[in-house]
């Protein structure tokens, strides 16, 4: 397996352990990734807002240097809202061949061709689809038998496109969790909003929706997201929730590659816990005391 490799600017700061738990995860089960030489931005959520063409060529400029590189490969991105510009991109030139022909009016002042032939895939439907879980599950070292996971979709990576998984009621992590030998924490908010960016710009209406998530993620033993925004809001904030709600929300947030590296025998260090927001030596300690149970069993 191989695939262009777009990381995003948060992976390369605020969640940079998300871009090596990825890394060393998918190295461990075989997969290439090859980075997209001179990337850029794809415009975040700030592009959008501000000019509707912009928000296409950004993510389209990444998609038309990816596609320089070899066209047979699809690219893998781990963050949501990455995920979600460059699969506009994607979708709206597909549909509109005019719009497709501005994009390019742009990009040739960078000397650039956009034609539209590179396939976007989010890191979850590739752990889910193209690895699956029994590869997973072939390759695990350390048991999770007895733990309880949470998983975490947020919006960006299900909403518009129904790509891998029913927005409304996702289940595409339960087989990996499953895998690990983990039971699945069931609850109605895996596809909920966690507030985005609205924890700080309004943080009465964040802290509303964060806190409703924690609170439904109580009796697990950890969530699991797949997005650096949702992560950060679901790590940053349990001080501030939990003081707001009078009642201990503090819980374990782990990305999926790291909860499932550690399962395939991958290091604390090549996971980069230690950068995680959230406590997780509790998760740690339960996690071993777990593995070494299932082996005494």
């Amino acid at each position: 397996m191989k695939y262009l490799y777009y990381p995003g600017c948060s992976l390369e700061g605020t969640a940079s352990e998300y871009d090596f738990s990825t890394r060393a995860f998918m190295s461990a089960v075989g997969a290439e990734l090859v980075e997209v030489t001179d990337w850029t931005c794809c415009g975040a959520s700030a592009a959008p807002a501000i000019n509707f063409l912009l928000s296409l060529v950004l993510p389209a400029r990444n998609l038309a240097l990816a596609e320089k590189m070899n066209q047979d490969c699809d690219m893998l991105v781990p963050c949501s809202a990455c995920y979600l510009n460059l699969k506009n991109a994607e979708e709206h030139a597909g549909k509109n061949a005019a719009l497709l022909h501005k994009i390019n009016t742009v990009l040739e002042e960078d000397h650039l061709v956009f034609g539209n032939k590179i396939r976007v895939k989010h890191l979850l439907e590739v752990l889910s689809k193209d690895i699956g879980a029994e590869k997973i599950r072939s390759l695990v070292k350390k048991t999770f038998e007895g733990m309880v996971i949470a998983p975490y979709y947020g919006c960006q990576a299900l909403r518009p496109y129904i790509v891998f998984d029913d927005p409304e009621y996702p289940q595409s992590m339960e087989p990996l969790i499953e895998a690990i030998g983990a039971k699945v924490h069931r609850w109605d908010m895996g596809g909920k909003c966690c507030g985005a960016s609205h924890t700080t710009t309004k943080p009465e209406v964040g802290i509303e929706l964060v806190s409703a998530i924690l609170k439904k993620a109580k009796g697990a033993d950890a969530i699991v997201s797949v997005c650096p925004m949702c992560q950060m809001n679901l790590e940053a904030f349990q001080d501030r929730v939990s003081e707001y709600q009078h009642e201990d929300l503090h819980i374990p947030v782990l990305y999926l590659p790291q909860l499932l590296g550690l399962a395939i025998g991958l290091t604390d260090k090549e996971l980069r816990l230690d950068s995680n927001l959230s406590d997780l030596n509790g998760f740690l300690r339960k996690s071993e005391a777990a593995h070494h149970g299932s082996i005494h069993s």
